[in-house]
């Protein structure tokens, strides 16, 4: 375990809140065919904390997204990172029967968390009794907005047109969907069609409440269309209720998926502000329905004198 501070905010003359990390925990998963590896971190002090679950991308794992943990954290939630069976940590070879599945056993990973937090709380003494179990949200980028919004409601159509199984959690009353990934289908490379079966969404049964955030220049190579593809969810979702656009935002949106990391393309510290502070608000107002949080903080980034991107709301 390591302890550390984080600023409550990005700006450097604010308060200092010391903030928990430990990890890796083992949960184990027989099924699975190895242990699931999480991190928790979380303010070292306070308690009912708002619990945020975080579904990394492709290839990264639970020590990634630290911008984004770092300001949750030292705004009061408790985020909870675990590494899926696609990391690169893990080394998973292509032809391992588990692999066309993978997208299933990451989002029985998400429930398995919710299912183990008092064993959670067991390992981590310093969290005992303090997480709120009435206040759970999910956040993804990228594959593990497709993992979130699975949680959230959406469905998967399968190959003769059937809307696939419900895989929600109700225990699960917030979003927030990064890069994620739109219709399939037509809109699928032929790559991705031959090896991503599951990127064909059905976003009609999404309706848990989530915020969207897309890059106006993420132009995906899995898909026949450009940037809007990453609107979709939003745009067809009865649950999405805003959307984020950045302006010049590629995929990993400025770089949210670490500090200092070689494989951002738009590396943008404003525009990885802007993903701390919308995502907070947004998970804030959520979570607590008499919050004002999101309503101020949206205004705030809708009338910059140097606008980092657009809302639109529902």
């Amino acid at each position: 375990m390591t302890a550390h501070s984080q600023l409550n905010a990005p700006q450097a003359a604010q308060t200092v809140a010391p903030v928990i990390t430990f990890g890796p925990i083992a949960l184990p998963a027989p099924e699975r065919g190895q242990d699931l590896h999480i991190r928790v971190s979380a303010p070292a002090n306070g308690d009912d904390l708002p619990v945020v679950l975080m579904a990394h991308g492709f290839a990264k794992s639970m020590r990634d997204y630290t911008p984004l943990v770092d300001h949750w954290t030292a705004n009061g939630f408790a985020v909870i990172q675990p590494t899926f069976l696609d990391s690169a940590t893990l080394g998973l070879a292509p032809d391992d029967p588990r692999t066309p599945d993978i997208w299933k056993h990451r989002v029985a990973d998400m429930t398995r968390i919710l299912d183990h937090l008092d064993q959670i709380e067991d390992i981590v003494p310093q969290l005992k009794g303090r997480l709120d179990r009435s206040r759970i949200a999910a956040v993804g980028h990228s594959y593990g907005g497709q993992t979130v919004g699975t949680l959230l409601g959406a469905r998967v159509i399968g190959p003769d047109g059937s809307v696939g199984e419900d895989m929600s959690d109700q225990r699960v009353k917030a979003g927030v969907l990064l890069s994620t990934t739109g219709l399939g289908g037509e809109f699928l490379t032929p790559f991705a069609a031959e090896h991503f079966a599951f990127m064909t969404p059905s976003f009609a049964e999404m309706t848990t409440p989530a915020l969207v955030f897309a890059g106006d220049q993420d132009d995906s190579p899995l898909s026949t269309r450009g940037p809007d593809w990453f609107t979709d969810v939003y745009k067809l979702s009865p649950g999405a209720t805003a959307l984020v656009t950045l302006f010049g935002g590629e995929h990993l949106l400025g770089g949210i998926t670490g500090y200092g990391v070689t494989d951002t393309t738009d590396e943008s510290p404003e525009r990885v502000t802007a993903v701390q502070e919308l995502s907070t608000a947004y998970l804030r107002s959520s979570l607590y329905g008499d919050d004002a949080s999101w309503a101020s903080t949206a205004k705030a980034f809708s009338e910059r004198t140097d606008p980092q991107g657009r809302i639109e709301q529902k």
